[in-house]
């Protein structure tokens, strides 16, 4: 194919000129200086150990054309560390320019800090128990009651040092607002309150709340003695009538009255004469009877 060098000339032509624009607009903008602060990048981390606070960040002072600079974003600009060589103990590290990655056309005058100290320590694990979280309170008249998970314990991960005020995990809370029966749920554990310290692997929890009836404690006063096997003609109870505690739910202790209570006294096989007999009750539905005042009370069998 010949080549004609006059072929297109018009577009040849324009496109020179915008070469010229482009490098005129170039050559005529500011080089400016910048500071930023950068994300600290650690690489190559020993699975064995641990990092005590380590600096999420440094500042970097870089250098390039306004234009380029201002079209700079978040990220862009990375300082790296390299811990490939790291060892349990305070250890100093310095960071260089070279060690800072930047989009073309960026340049990485210098880094603060250049030296980075940072404390490491071995990786240790410890078993916890897991107590559970509980949120709100279940209906009126009810109280909770027993509370079990399992597992019962969990591994955690981290350094040896904070490791030791590390006492338990826990888990996500648990709702019993309004409940009048068993709770149970699955929920997430974790440790609260320790940064530095994590589950060895992530774990869920059965947690199981019982919720059961209040229990009040109530005396009914003015309780009739009655008689029992009575073989005789009469017999007299002194005094007549006696004081009861009682303690059992709410519910059915708040609605208990002095007759609802049987107590009673059994002269089987009693001549006539006078005695000092115990005073006995008949059981009662879910109501554990505490104590009778008087225990004893004196008849007389005529």
């Amino acid at each position: 194919m010949v080549y004609h060098p006059f072929r297109h000339l018009g577009l040849k032509f324009l496109a020179v000129v915008v070469a010229i624009l482009l490098w005129l607009t170039v050559a005529g903008e500011p080089v400016v200086e910048r500071s930023l602060v950068v994300p600290l990048e650690l690489q190559n981390k020993p699975e064995n150990l641990e990092l005590i606070n380590p600096p999420g960040s440094v500042n970097v002072h870089v250098r390039g054309l306004s234009s380029v600079l201002g079209q700079i974003d978040p990220g862009s600009v990375i300082a790296v560390l390299d811990l490939g060589s790291a060892t349990p103990g305070r250890r100093i590290f310095h960071l260089a320019p070279g060690q800072v990655q930047a989009p073309s056309g960026v340049e990485i005058l210098w880094v603060s800090p250049a030296t980075i100290t940072l404390q490491i320590e071995q990786s240790a694990t410890k078993r916890v128990p897991i107590s559970p979280s509980i949120e709100g309170e279940p209906a009126p008249g009810h109280v909770v009651g027993s509370i079990t998970v399992s597992p019962q314990t969990v591994d955690v991960r981290g350094p040896a040092s904070a490791l030791k005020d590390v006492r338990e995990a826990t888990t996500d809370p648990v709702a019993i607002g309004g409940a009048t029966g068993r709770v149970h749920v699955l929920v997430d554990v974790a440790v609260v309150d320790a940064p530095m310290v994590r589950l060895k692997s992530l774990q869920t929890a059965r947690v199981t709340v019982e919720i059961v009836p209040a229990m009040a404690l109530k005396t009914l006063a003015r309780v009739p003695v009655r008689v029992r096997n009575l073989s005789a003609s009469a017999a007299q109870s002194v005094p007549p009538v006696v004081s009861v505690d009682v303690r059992g739910p709410a519910t059915v202790v708040d609605a208990l009255q002095p007759d609802s209570i049987v107590a009673f006294v059994d002269l089987a096989g009693l001549r006539p004469g006078r005695y000092n007999l115990p005073v006995q009750t008949e059981p009662f539905r879910d109501v554990e009877i505490v104590r009778t005042e008087p225990a004893r009370v004196r008849i007389r069998i005529r």
